[in-house]
């Protein structure tokens, strides 16, 4: 049996793994088998984990923290607040495709929120859904009751949540899943778009299917607020206008904004992305006895440019010519943790006229879950960032940055972030 090693402190098997010279292999390498969370290696089940919720769940069940139980919206503002997630992140999507799918409809939406460590699901007569992001083994599940005065709930590791949360749709990880389809009006879906994908590239004209969709403006396509039904000539789709069918004082805000949408979107792709890379190097790891096999080598290459592309959204799909204004209470929410240079510039800065941000770098690296990253793998990632950031030579495949932007960048990336080069 193969011990669980936390990538953190495999650094000298990373840095000898990258220097070794080729390794004997009988022909092509398979696809290797990261999706086995039972792995040794991986020990998905079995070992304790480190996200945030999982820190406070003893104090939540045990009834020290200061929660609201006069009613289900007074509990989930109080636990919002405790777990330092804005209401103003909320979504909401009537499609059944959740675990609670019998309890959601237009008339009952499932509302969701988040920060860059916690996703949040309520459904007003329901359960509390949690995704919590471990640095090194990927979202930690849970579901509970919410509990009457008096009463204390206990929140239960879901193995469930793991059908639609460890599939293609995650890329075969723990991760964040998101569904864009046509529900039809018994519950239920017509139509799917974008699987197996999650991420900024995505095109906005596939996304939102099943999801109410506030603040948009302008005329753009896109398939929220929508429901569908058969016809002789094909699925014709009706609006369904956010509270139309639903009172919004069931939810904290009455919004399901746009903004929150698309960062909900670009940290989805962040995290699957970067859970992929730690079971990943794990395995490849494991096989190769602890040095990375000739073909890993230049897997990896391809991996870091994949990352290092999504980092510095050279793939954004672009916003609709009307740029997206974006809920005031979001934006604050979002900006209040900003790390700024010198100069007053961050990662966070919005533009929202064409593209999301102002200076095109994910504030997501300031995570947890990407500075879990072995400091040998980190080191690659970095150096491939400076030289698509980099005045001269211009990398072509980094066009989108300008210079102006690409300077920003460099001097954000410098005074904030932990171990750029040069620090």
């Amino acid at each position: 049996m193969r011990p669980f090693f936390p990538l953190a402190t495999l650094f000298p098997l990373i840095l000898l793994a990258l220097d070794a010279g080729p390794a004997n292999v009988r022909g092509e390498t398979a696809k290797l088998p990261f999706d086995d969370l039972s792995r040794p290696e991986h020990d998905y089940w079995n070992r304790e984990p480190q996200d945030p919720f999982t820190k406070i769940k003893d104090d939540l069940e045990a009834g020290r923290l200061p929660l609201d139980h006069s009613s289900e919206k007074a509990y989930l503002e109080s636990l919002l607040a405790v777990l330092k997630i804005p209401a103003s992140s909320q979504m909401l999507v009537y499609s059944t495709t959740s675990l609670q799918l019998g309890l959601i409809s237009p008339r009952n939406p499932r509302a969701l929120y988040f920060n860059e460590d916690i996703y949040l699901g309520y459904v007003p007569g329901g359960k509390i859904e949690i995704i919590s992001i471990d640095p090194e083994i990927g979202a930690v599940f849970y579901i509970f009751d919410i509990p009457k005065a008096g009463e204390r709930p206990v929140a239960e590791r879901s193995r469930r949540c793991m059908n639609c949360h460890s599939d293609e749709d995650t890329r075969d990880i723990p991760g964040i899943a998101i569904k864009s389809v046509i529900p039809g009006p018994r519950g239920g879906s017509l139509d799917s778009f974008r699987r197996g994908e999650s991420g900024h590239g995505i095109p906005l004209s596939d996304r939102f299917g099943g999801w109410h969709l506030t603040g948009a403006g302008g005329d753009w396509k896109h398939w929220g607020n929508l429901e569908g039904r058969f016809t002789p000539e094909g699925i014709v789709t009706t609006s369904i206008p956010p509270g139309e069918r639903f009172d919004w004082s069931l939810f904290p805000v009455p919004t399901s904004d746009v903004l929150a949408h698309l960062l909900h979107e670009h940290q989805a792709g962040f995290v699957n992305r970067v859970v992929e890379l730690h079971y990943w190097l794990r395995t490849a790891l494991a096989e190769g006895g602890g040095r990375f096999r000739e073909t890993e080598r230049t897997e990896m290459e391809e991996r870091t440019e994949d990352l290092v592309r999504y980092l510095l959204f050279a793939d954004e799909a672009p916003l609709p010519s009307s740029g997206v204004p974006g809920d005031s209470a979001l934006k604050e929410a979002f900006l209040a943790d900003r790390r700024a240079s010198a100069a007053g510039d961050s990662l966070k800065d919005f533009d929202l006229g064409t593209r999301i941000f102002r200076n095109r770098c994910s504030y997501m690296v300031y995570t947890p879950l990407f500075q879990a990253l072995p400091e040998g793998f980190r080191r690659r990632v970095y150096a491939r960032m400076a030289q698509a950031l980099a005045a001269s030579p211009a990398d072509r495949a980094f066009a989108h940055l300008a210079p102006d932007e690409k300077t920003r960048l460099r001097t954000i990336l410098a005074e904030t972030l932990p171990g750029w080069p040069g620090q």
